[in-house]
């Protein structure tokens, strides 16, 4: 079942990124050639005006062929023909159109079951951050100069990354005021494996691990459910957080029992003495029902959010927090759908549904930002050129273009191979 629910979300997400650029083309006076859902042999297509409407073979995702797309076209209506701005905005309707479906996508879900305000729930005694003013209630809106949309944003910043120790800077909404909350955190050593998890009632998800600490040097990788701790079965991440209260590491071997990609596995692992910064404060991480108005601000929130996670998420490859190993491809987004799926079941079609849209929202922002990013072959690429063109008002020779993108269509094809087969080899 998860399978099928995967294939519809990603034949979703792509023929919605597809049909942007079928409006934004038929609103600029582009012909376009074929607007087809699926890939691969036609297996039926129909004909109407100039364009043919046809379902392929292979039911993922979708394309729009326009006239003149990518060889030189004289003709009226050709996609070189057309004014510049207008190319710029046909390219670019296919990411903006992921990033509207996320956005509508996180409005049924938010007015759903609500939003996850980023709101103090405890104040440690006698902590800095207690003697800086901050105070059971507050609604943080801004993080070292970030904003914070909901609960999960300010998790990126606090678990993430790393909190500093110089100070933490706050912006907080108080009785419908904003105030500035600035301290420095108090320190502590401790044993650490290097990773973060969901501190929520579901399972005990990694979201993350720190390169270089025992759970990278073991293989262990964010996705990965941890099912028990030193023999000791954890079901959720409060019952994991409640374990270690109790049983602290003190540089023992721990043996975590965990499953990958649904492969139950375990590892031995010698905790690290590491210096790392405490908040002092701890907030909601709960679904709490909204207003329309209210509703609306975290929904564009929670888009923001994806977009900041897929950004970040690109950089750390760059600085080595993530690897290749941690990307995934269609293969890894079914696994990671059948895993979703498999933890919803048991809360009933309701909690399901909620779960797979949130799997939506997720998939479609990736995409859009993953469009964007200025690679020959792909929409951002493309508007490079056409932004080139746009500064020296004189485009650049076709068959080099055509070039450029060739070479970058095959690079990424190599580079999907060795995804799904990376994907194929962490099934095992």
């Amino acid at each position: 079942m998860h399978i099928v629910i995967a294939i519809i979300i990603l034949a979703a997400v792509i023929m919605f990124h597809e049909l942007g650029h079928f409006i934004a083309a038929r609103k600029s006076g582009i012909t376009v050639v074929e607007f087809a859902f699926g890939f691969g042999p036609r297996i039926i297509s129909k004909k109407k005006g100039d364009t043919t409407y046809s379902w392929r073979a292979i039911p993922i995702g979708g394309m729009c062929s326009m006239l003149g797309e990518d060889e030189e076209n004289d003709e009226p209506g050709s996609f070189q023909k057309a004014k510049v701005w207008k190319r710029i905005l046909v390219v670019a309707a296919g990411p903006l159109f992921n990033f509207l479906l996320a956005l509508v996508v996180a409005m049924v879900v938010i007015f759903s079951i609500g939003a996850d305000p980023a709101r103090v729930v405890e104040v440690e005694p006698g902590s800095p951050a207690a003697e800086a003013g901050l105070e059971v209630g507050d609604l943080i809106k801004s993080y070292e100069g970030s904003a914070v949309m909901n609960a999960r944003e300010l998790y990126v910043f606090t678990q993430l990354d790393d909190i500093p120790t110089d100070s933490i800077d706050l912006v907080v909404e108080r009785d419908g005021e904003k105030k500035t909350v600035s301290y420095k955190p108090a320190t502590v050593m401790r044993w650490l494996l290097g990773y973060n998890y969901d501190p929520g009632t579901g399972p005990v998800e990694i979201l993350s691990v720190m390169k270089g600490l025992p759970m990278d040097q073991a293989g262990l990788a964010a996705g990965d459910i941890i099912t028990s701790f030193n023999g000791v079965p954890v079901g959720s991440g409060e019952e994991l957080a409640a374990y270690l209260q109790e049983y602290p590491m003190d540089g023992s071997p721990v043996t975590v029992t965990y499953t990958h990609n649904g492969h139950e596995r375990s590892a031995e692992l010698t905790p690290q003495y590491y210096e790392s910064a405490l908040s002092g404060f701890s907030y909601n991480m709960a679904r709490e029902k909204q207003d329309f108005f209210s509703s609306i601000s975290y929904s564009f929130g929670e888009v923001k959010y994806w977009l900041d996670v897929t950004v970040k998420s690109i950089a750390r490859l760059f600085t080595g927090r993530f690897s290749i190993k941690d990307m995934s491809g269609p293969v890894g987004i079914v696994s990671a759908v059948g895993d979703v799926y498999e933890q919803a079941a048991p809360e009933g079609p309701f909690v399901v549904l909620m779960n797979m849209l949130n799997m939506l929202i997720l998939i479609s922002a990736n995409l859009g930002v993953m469009n964007l990013i200025p690679f020959p072959a792909l929409d951002g690429g493309r508007l490079v050129f056409l932004i080139v063109e746009a500064v020296r008002r004189k485009p650049m020779k076709q068959s080099i273009e055509g070039m450029v993108h060739f070479i970058g269509f095959a690079v990424l094809m190599a580079f999907m191979v060795f995804i799904v087969i990376q994907d194929i080899g962490k099934l095992f």
